[in-house]
């Protein structure tokens, strides 16, 4: 029976954890910021009265969910110097992942928004509130409440997503795993690793996402 090289493994802990820290996390944490401003304009948009807008709007969503994110990714970062548009391996991902996030968390907080009761509107309007102070002010602080859920589960996703990067080059958790895998040779050990440190990222997010639920229960009448 093949022993575990277990002084490979601790060895290699180190460089697999700093390109979490340095590269997975940072690459999740600013993709998931950009897209939700993405999200939420979309989300506007396919609300809006205007046709023209909506159906921008809707291709949008419709091309980004059609399509597999690994295709988004090598079209941004290989198709996009055929057209003398070049773009370096970190920042193509953080556009590819933006975009992406973009498409899938619009619909979410569209959901969100159409889920708050109409006579809030109404309410908000009575008072003399304009359609966008009413929006901000009234609509989507509630709308935020129900969108914390899928939201999260979205940002689980995209961590695990990250892992796509490597095939760009960009330096993160499971591209030192490549490395290392290849300079040891032993693969089966140094990719569980990488599938440890990623379910024990997930994990830690997926309790905080609990324990953010349970805070805006608090404020939710019963």
């Amino acid at each position: 029976m093949i022993q575990p090289d277990w002084e490979l493994f601790f060895s290699s802990l180190w460089p697999l954890l700093d390109g979490a820290v340095r590269g997975t996390i940072p690459l999740a944490l600013t993709s998931f910021a950009i897209g939700l401003v993405l999200a939420l304009a979309l989300a506007l948009m396919r609300l809006s009265a205007k046709r023209w807008l909506s159906g921008i709007a809707r291709g949008y969503i419709s091309i980004v969910r059609g399509t597999p994110l690994l295709v988004q990714l090598f079209v941004i970062f290989y198709g996009l110097p055929s057209i003398g548009v070049t773009i370096e391996p970190w920042p193509s991902a953080v556009v590819a992942f933006s975009i992406n996030v973009g498409g899938y968390a619009a619909e979410v907080i569209r959901a969100a928004i159409l889920s708050v009761p109409k006579g809030q509107w109404e309410a908000a309007y009575m008072i003399g509130m304009s359609h966008r102070r009413a929006l901000t002010r009234i609509i989507l602080p509630q709308a935020a409440r129900v969108s914390v859920p899928p939201l999260s589960n979205t940002f689980i996703s995209l961590v695990k997503d990250t892992s796509l990067a490597s095939l760009i080059l960009v330096t993160e958790l499971f591209r030192e795993a490549q490395q290392i895998a290849a300079f040891s040779t032993e693969f089966m050990l140094i990719y569980l690793e990488a599938a440890l440190i990623y379910w024990v990222i997930c994990l830690v997010l997926s309790t905080g996402q609990g324990f953010l639920e349970k805070r805006l229960d608090r404020y939710v009448a019963r």
